[in-house]
């Protein structure tokens, strides 16, 4: 996620204020539908469907536990943490679900983990995984955050809570659910499947266009007519997005260093001495302050935003859509916020929102940072800084103008270190991925919004890009809260039936896959 930023359908996270209040056109589906949870069904895509449903229920308990399981098992690419763990467990969740051919794929990094489902169907569709999380601090959580605890959340239903949960465990584990009951019932699968589950999306994919660029996964993958990743796509309400693309995401550490720098002290000194030695934080800071313009949030870096496309027509015409049927005060509330930018209305925040790349300061770190003072002179500070790149910016292109942007500005000493990204992705609302999508929304009685772009970020440039050129999006129905924060929760049974339960979500993978092999 990121990213996943949060990917989510939480109302609560920046990257997905267009939460969707407006109505698809629904289809009257009583005669054919089977009903999985209240206000969640599906119509029978064939004579399978019942016999599929059946084994995901019986499933059930399996599916969780695999959950749960996984949950304890965490990589953290970070820091390194059960890399090679990682990677088993991957490929044993992969071989158990029906995937042959499973196997690591080097990338100069933590693997990405690499099989095929394939049963003789015309049309294959690749899967997107993360085995990766972000860190955590469990002094921060209610339950242990490996514990895969399943927990009564008051207003929300039963959830499993745990890093990683949501993020992107629960989706991708009902989407092996899925998979399960299709072998359980002993029916065939309607689509062949390609997986690549990624280490590294957690860092910004700093090598994962290495994995597709291997000979047998870029072989596989351009067999596809698509690619998805697994997301738990439901707000609380019930109503889900279907998201047409992701900004890009550059991560990097900016740095003041006296051996680059050639003054200051060499290690940190007595605070009194800077009357006569220069500071290294004093020179970060400066050179932040070029970064951005008098504003506090344009980036002021020469031609950062020659490459920007202007939204279009239609895309204007979508968030309008969506601020009228959203609530600011809501999103405000979510997120701790009483104003927007140059108190813009809500309607502006959101094109700013999907239209506008920009250049954040996660944190900064230099000299002592515990209780109380310490006199110190730092002779090291740091800028932990991240970048959001829209259509058609690109991750090389802006990381080189932020760096010649520096040298021109009279810090050609200060340090850019990119630790990982990747560029903007979009998927054509025209493209039979997207059409697929809205089928099954529209079948399960789902309402809908299209939103034009997540603020947040996933590495999906890797499959819209060069070299497969593929329409690639989220999907998935049911919700949950938290990721990258603590407490994470992925809802396994909702309050609100509206809300697709774990069965439901798990056959909404079923049934696209019976859409995909449909298409034209």
């Amino acid at each position: 996620m990121d990213r996943n930023g949060d990917r989510n359908g939480d109302p609560g996270d920046n990257e997905n204020t267009f939460t969707p209040t407006r109505r698809a056109l629904l289809r009257s589906a009583a005669a054919t539908a089977a009903t999985l949870a209240p206000g969640i069904a599906f119509a029978a895509r064939s004579d399978d469907m019942a016999a599929i449903r059946t084994a995901v229920e019986k499933g059930h308990d399996a599916a969780i536990a695999r959950i749960q399981d996984w949950i304890k098992h965490p990589t953290i690419a970070a820091e390194r943490f059960q890399v090679d763990e990682g990677v088993a467990y991957m490929s044993r969740l992969a071989q158990e679900a029906g995937f042959t051919g499973v196997r690591a794929v080097p990338t100069g990094g933590v693997p990405a983990v690499f099989g095929v489902l394939d049963v003789g169907a015309p049309k294959w569709l690749g899967i997107y995984f993360m085995y990766d999380v972000k860190q955590f601090d469990p002094k921060e959580w209610s339950v242990p955050p490996l514990e895969g605890r399943l927990v009564d959340r008051p207003g929300v239903g039963k959830v499993v809570m745990g890093r990683g949960a949501v993020n992107q465990k629960g989706p991708e584990g009902a989407f092996l659910a899925a998979l399960h009951a299709f072998k359980a019932s002993g029916r065939k699968l309607p689509v062949n499947l390609v997986l690549i589950a990624e280490g590294e999306e957690e860092i910004a994919s700093p090598n994962f266009l290495t994995a597709i660029r291997d000979p047998q996964v870029l072989a596989a993958m351009k067999k596809c007519v698509g690619v998805i990743i697994p997301s738990a796509g439901q707000a609380p309400s019930g109503n889900a997005t279907i998201t047409l693309g992701a900004k890009g995401a550059v991560e990097m550490e900016i740095v003041s260093d006296s051996k680059t720098w050639g003054r200051g002290p060499a290690n940190d000194l007595h605070s009194s001495q800077f009357a006569r030695v220069d500071s290294p934080a004093w020179r970060l800071v400066q050179a932040l302050n070029t970064l951005m313009g008098p504003d506090g949030h344009t980036p002021a870096v020469e031609g950062y935003l020659d490459r920007v496309t202007p939204l279009t027509v239609r895309q204007k015409a979508l968030i309008a859509e969506a601020a009228r049927s959203g609530n600011e005060a809501d999103s405000k509330k979510a997120m701790g916020v009483q104003r927007w930018i140059n108190d813009e209305t809500w309607e502006q925040s959101l094109e700013r929102l999907a239209s506008q790349p920009t250049i954040n300061i996660q944190g900064l770190v230099a000299g002592y940072t515990g209780q109380g003072g310490k006199t110190v002179l730092p002779h090291r500070a740091v800028a932990k800084v991240e970048m959001r790149l829209v259509p058609d910016m690109t991750k090389d292109d802006s990381v080189a103008k932020l760096k010649a942007h520096l040298i021109k500005k009279g810090f050609p000493d200060i340090e850019v270190n990119v630790t990982g990204g990747y560029g903007p992705t979009q998927t054509p609302e025209e493209s039979s991925l997207i059409k697929a999508h809205k089928a099954v929304l529209t079948r399960a009685g789902v309402p809908y919004a299209l939103s034009v772009r997540s603020a947040g970020s996933w590495p999906g440039v890797v499959f819209t890009g060069d070299p497969l050129h593929l329409p690639a999006a989220q999907f998935g129905i049911g919700t949950g809260n938290g990721a990258h924060a603590p407490d994470e929760y992925f809802v396994i049974e909702p309050v609100n039936p509206k809300v697709a339960n774990l069965t439901a979500q798990s056959m909404a993978y079923v049934d696209l896959m019976y859409e995909i092999a449909a298409l034209g």
